[in-house]
């Protein structure tokens, strides 16, 4: 199964966001850049706490998230080249379904 490397750093939505990819039988790592990127084969990252660009430039499919009320964040990871941009909202009720979506493509 792949390796999904998760870039948020409250702990909270951490958990939230790690425990759902576990279930479903994905090997999670966490931390930050550029350490866990080694052998991920996506990342998934919370778009306030790390700069889009950097992420893209590391060539890995990646998830950036944000706050729905923050368009202009979202409109940054777009930008940046990231594979998907989703609401927080939508990133922690659908994770797993959207890692596997990207994986495919």
């Amino acid at each position: 199964m792949a390796r999904i490397a998760v870039l948020v750093p409250d702990l909270m939505l951490s958990s939230r966001m790690v425990e759902p990819l576990r279930a479903a039988g994905y090997e999670v790592v966490t931390g930050s850049l550029p350490e866990v990127a080694e052998d991920a084969d996506l990342l998934v990252c919370d778009l306030d706490s790390v700069d889009p660009v950097e992420v893209a430039s590391l060539g890995l499919p990646s998830i950036g998230f944000h706050s729905h009320l923050d368009r202009e964040t979202g409109e940054k990871g777009r930008s940046a080249g990231l594979g998907l941009v989703v609401p927080r909202s939508r990133a922690a009720r659908e994770l797993p379904e959207l890692v596997a979506s990207l994986l495919e493509s």
